[in-house]
């Protein structure tokens, strides 16, 4: 438990760092084109589709049209637009995290050796090719794991629950790969992945907590609809200061972990020759 405290408190430290905070304007560039441009040709045509979509729905219809007697005659427009944020979120959620992975990772994997670790050898048991493969592995699985889990998002404290630990997982399957790749050997990397599971597992769903706080923006007003264009910019930037954090905590637990395993090897060969 004090390792992840300590660790917690030295990632927050280093997410005001200079160079981080110029990081995070990398993936903010390549999503934010991505998932604006998207938007911008596509939004008004997707509320306009899934407005149709629900209105031929005879229950969901009966429901407008009961809503329309008190005077809520905007809340069909309102109800295609959460409908389609719904599906955006996920996405720019998923986008944020990958282009964290790629885009920052290393440098701050790298920051934290320089100033933390800077005798650890390199070993260099993971390529870029295996990190991305297991990144999309991941994810692909995560996502199909958030598809069967959204019919459970409608009892209340599930909701609360399932998605966090999903991302949780996601993001220490993604992190904990990568922050090891570097500095450990294919060996070292598996065998604490499978020994700190469980604190790696902790970080990884307060972290799934924590990207939770973004969303929020869409709950101010109805007015954060209207701009939801521009509101997801501002929320891949959060997400990505999240993950940031996120890779930054991952990389303080799993290098001092590595370092303490290399210390503890030669006690452990000097105790297996005094026995033999």
């Amino acid at each position: 438990m004090q390792g992840l405290v300590d660790s917690f408190w030295r990632a927050a430290a280093y997410c005001l760092h200079p160079r981080v905070i110029a990081l995070s304007l990398l993936p903010l560039a390549i999503g934010g084109v991505l998932v604006f441009g998207l938007m911008f040709f596509f939004w008004e045509g997707a509320i306009a589709s899934v407005r149709a979509t629900l209105e031929s729905w005879r229950l969901i219809e009966s429901l407008l049209q009961w809503l329309d007697t008190f005077g809520l005659q905007s809340f069909r427009s309102a109800l295609a637009a959460i409908v389609v944020l719904a599906g955006v979120l996920p996405v720019v959620i998923l986008l944020s995290l990958l282009l964290v992975a790629l885009c920052m990772t290393p440098a701050i994997v790298q920051l934290v050796a320089q100033r933390r670790f800077p005798l650890l050898e390199k070993k260099r048991g993971g390529t870029l090719l295996q990190s991305v493969g297991a990144s999309l592995g991941a994810t692909l699985i995560a996502l199909v794991l958030l598809l069967l889990s959204m019919p459970l998002w409608l009892i209340p404290p599930l909701v609360m629950v399932l998605p966090p630990l999903i991302w949780g997982w996601l993001a220490y399957r993604v992190f904990g790969f990568d922050v090891l790749a570097e500095h450990a050997s294919a060996d070292e990397r598996r065998a604490i992945l499978k020994e700190q599971r469980l604190p790696l597992l902790i970080i990884g769903v307060i972290c799934g907590y924590l990207g939770a706080a973004p969303s929020l923006i869409w709950a101010f007003s109805a007015m954060a609809i209207v701009f939801a264009p521009f509101l997801v910019l501002v929320a891949i930037w959060l997400y990505t200061l999240v993950f940031a954090f996120s890779t930054a905590w991952f990389a303080h637990y799993a290098l001092a972990a590595l370092q303490a395993r290399r210390a503890a090897e030669p006690v452990a060969e000097s105790a297996v020759l005094i026995e033999s």
